[in-house]
């Protein structure tokens, strides 16, 4: 997450974002780890939607699949839908107009895996 450098706070942080700012720079490592270890590609098919296509692992699922459980106890906008078939893990989140700029923040994080 690109972080302001002075307070390892993502500048597009959200104000309606509920997780303490203590907890922000563990959460973003949570999220480059997570991008790190299973991103194959990014698309961002709408303004207010990011799909990841993701190794299709059940390791990978079950991070994915917490993150964003996680994620959407502190920020209720988020909507995450997580699609696996034998040969493909798709994640698609989803924001409203109002939240382009988080989504914005996750595109770069993703594609600077």
């Amino acid at each position: 997450m690109g972080t302001d450098e002075t307070s390892q706070v993502p500048g597009w942080l959200p104000d309606t974002c509920t997780l303490p700012i203590a907890s922000v720079p563990e959460r973003a490592g949570e999220f480059q780890r997570l991008f790190a270890d299973t991103v194959r590609s990014v698309e961002r098919p709408e303004s207010g939607r990011l799909r990841l296509e993701l190794e299709p692992s059940q390791e990978a699922a079950r991070r994915v699949a917490e993150l964003a459980v996680a994620e959407s106890a502190c920020c209720g906008f988020f909507t995450f839908t997580l699609s696996a078939t034998s040969r493909r893990l798709t994640l698609d989140i989803s924001v409203p107009p109002a939240q382009l700029a988080v989504l914005d923040g996750l595109a770069r994080l993703a594609g600077a895996r």
